[in-house]
């Protein structure tokens, strides 16, 4: 019996150790919702320099139809997050009409850049949208300094330029836009790109010589291929590449890769006709050198990022999956988050602890709230696990004791 004693003990010792690691290693681990009494969702993620995040999206989504407009309300959305996921302070911007906020950037003075579309409407006769590529600047603590439109579109992606200035790309006329703007948001050129079709650029990246690569889609007869298109810095293109197969295929997202070349995460449609994450690696020169699926079952991969490993890490929709694989593509691991409903991710990045923070949208009570998840390397978030090992440790201590009072009771007799 004795012997079994020590075991416990031991146990126990184990155990109790096991709490105090979960205790601290829980800080840096959890997720947490933000919204309103409307549809709230979040649509990009940047790390902060004070350890903490920011994410744009949308604020207080809800729509109209008559026989001839579908009107939508929501406006920018930009919230400051700490390192433990509570919530600093949130601003909104915006008209009367449906605003969408769809690409942040922390600004060198502070402040956040947020791209996206002003004024969304669907002309249900002439089976148009329309809306206004908008531009919004703010100091660190969310104030507007100042905004811009641009002409008729929607803007995806957004960087910060060398100059102080932007580069923003999206679709307008059913073709691939790229414009660039001065550190004020004053427009300095614009270029399109595309065919007969309507071609969509979804991500954006300024190149080492100065110039940008984006990707998206482009409509060739009839179905969508995965589209790369490589610029000068005054927006010429110099090549370009599709890629896919005899489905619908897109790029959502773009990183370089760490040893030269390009990353593209998106959608491939395999031969059930079923969406599949889909990543795909590229040489310099668009040259595809390896592409990998995961999945299949009508899912779709949004963002992508680098890991110090030399791997990539993917998160998409069908609930909240995040995909970790090494540097050529092969799956080390995944996991899966569910919220009370519906959920989706839509951004990712890598934290200075080696961990993971993904943003985007649950379903709770028939509304979207924006999800925002911290984990750690290995995608793990225990937001359980504080009550499990206490548990656990109880029932150890209970053991324990129970055995020592009976071991005491037969000594004494």
């Amino acid at each position: 019996m004795s012997r079994k004693l020590l075991l416990l003990s031991m146990v126990l010792s184990v155990l109790l150790c096991s709490s105090l690691v979960v205790s601290v290693n829980a800080a840096s681990m959890w997720s947490r919702t933000y919204g309103g009494t409307g549809g709230e969702k979040a649509y990009s993620l940047v790390s902060t320099s004070d350890g903490g995040y920011a994410i744009a999206g949308i604020w207080n989504y809800s729509y109209y139809s008559d026989w001839f407009i579908s009107y939508f309300w929501g406006d920018f959305w930009l919230v400051k997050i700490d390192e433990f996921g509570d919530m600093k302070w949130n601003k909104t911007y915006g008209g009367q009409g449906y605003d969408m906020a769809y690409s942040l950037v922390a600004t060198s003075d502070g402040g956040y850049a947020i791209a996206g579309a002003w004024n969304y409407t669907i002309d249900l006769v002439f089976g148009t949208v329309n809306a206004d590529c908008w531009l919004v600047k703010t100091d660190s603590l969310g104030n507007m300094q100042w905004n811009h439109t641009y002409g008729e579109g929607f803007a995806y992606s957004l960087v910060a330029t060398s100059d102080g200035g932007y580069a923003i790309a999206g679709i307008t006329n059913g073709d691939f836009w790229l414009l660039k703007t001065d550190a004020f948001g004053n427009m300095e050129w614009n270029r399109t790109y595309g065919g007969t079709g309507d071609d969509i650029a979804n991500s954006l990246m300024a190149t080492s010589d100065g110039g940008y690569a984006i990707a998206g889609a482009t409509d060739y007869f009839g179905s969508n291929d995965s589209w790369l298109v490589k610029t000068d810095s005054l927006g010429n293109m110099q090549w370009n590449h599709t890629y896919g197969g005899i489905g619908s295929d897109w790029a959502n997202s773009l990183i370089a890769a760490p040893e030269g070349g390009y990353i593209m995460a998106g959608s491939f449609t395999n031969s059930f006709g079923m969406g599949e994450y889909w990543l795909v690696k590229t040489d310099e020169s668009g040259n595809m050198q390896w592409n990998k699926t995961y999945g299949g079952f009508g899912q779709e991969a949004c963002s992508v990022v680098a890991t110090p490993d030399g791997g990539y890490a993917i998160v998409g929709d069908d609930g909240v999956w995040l995909v970790k694989t090494d540097e050529f593509g092969n799956k080390e691991w995944w996991e899966r988050y569910m919220g009370m409903g519906v959920s989706e991710a839509c951004s990712v990045v890598a934290t200075p602890d080696g961990g993971y923070a993904i943003a985007g949208a649950t379903e709770s009570a028939g509304d979207f709230d924006c999800w925002l998840i911290k984990t750690d390397e290995h995608g793990i978030v225990p937001e359980y696990s504080s009550l499990l090992v206490p548990a656990l440790v109880l029932t150890a201590t209970a053991f324990i004791i129970i055995n020592k009072k009976r071991l005491l009771h037969k000594r004494s007799q």
